[in-house]
């Protein structure tokens, strides 16, 4: 129904059925321990507790068993984030520091050290720092082009040199399956045995998305880099 309502009076703590009608300042939870830490701190040492927080929080919502394991630099599409774990993580940087925060947070501030420097603004009423990407640039003059690959194939072939080999030597492919993994094996060629061996942190991937990928695509990664690791590419 239309109703007079005074703005300027709802400003100070609208109820929470008013709260969509006000667009409320940054705002901070009284007594937030992580944020009265920041008290005394220098804007850099602010910026490093902040930074310890949102890896710690994105530790736990990937899986990690602690924040070390989180780079500062990359971004969080790369760690596995999607919608889901995006606001996972925004919940639980919202209860630790009482700051009101988007659900796009991970989109907005793509990586662990930009999200911190947006947290300290959020605290400290002053604008973040912009991102400054430095492009790679390489010089190419070189007139052969060097060419790699890589495989995986049954019957222990993990290489090039492998495969060349078990063609070479007229070997056998087809190998025997596990018999504790309740499959029907009957009819059933080659089995790669390695298949399960896949260190996810070597390709920036956290546990939990570890976990959730098909092995092929596990295969697909180690693959494509052992084809430039053979290709001699950097």
């Amino acid at each position: 129904m239309p109703t007079r309502l005074d703005v300027r009076a709802l400003r100070d703590g609208p109820p929470p059925l008013l709260r969509g009608l006000v667009r409320s300042q940054r705002r901070r939870a009284v007594g937030s321990a992580p944020l009265d830490e920041l008290t005394g701190l220098t804007p850099d040492e602010q910026h490093e507790r902040l930074l310890e927080l949102v890896r710690s929080r994105v530790a736990a919502v990937l899986g990690h068993t602690s924040g070390d394991a989180v780079r500062v630099d990359q971004a969080f599409n790369e760690m596995g984030f999607d919608s889901l774990t995006a606001v996972e993580l925004r919940n639980q940087l919202n209860a630790a520091t009482g700051l009101r925060l988007p659900a796009t947070l991970v989109f907005d501030y793509p990586t662990p050290a930009v999200l911190a420097e947006f947290l300290l603004a959020q605290v400290v009423d002053s604008k973040p720092a912009g991102v400054e990407v430095t492009p790679t640039v390489s010089s190419v003059d070189e007139p052969i082009a060097i060419v790699g690959m890589s495989c995986r194939y049954p019957g222990g072939v993990s290489t090039p040199d492998e495969l060349w080999n078990l063609l070479v030597e007229g070997g056998d492919g087809v190998t025997g399956f596990p018999s504790d993994r309740g499959w029907d094996i009957t009819g059933l060629g080659g089995f790669l045995p390695d298949a399960g061996d896949f260190d996810a942190a070597f390709f920036g991937i956290s546990p939990r998305e570890a976990l959730a990928m098909d092995p092929q695509q596990r295969l697909l990664l180690e693959a494509s880099w052992e084809a430039f690791e053979n290709a001699g590419v950097d």
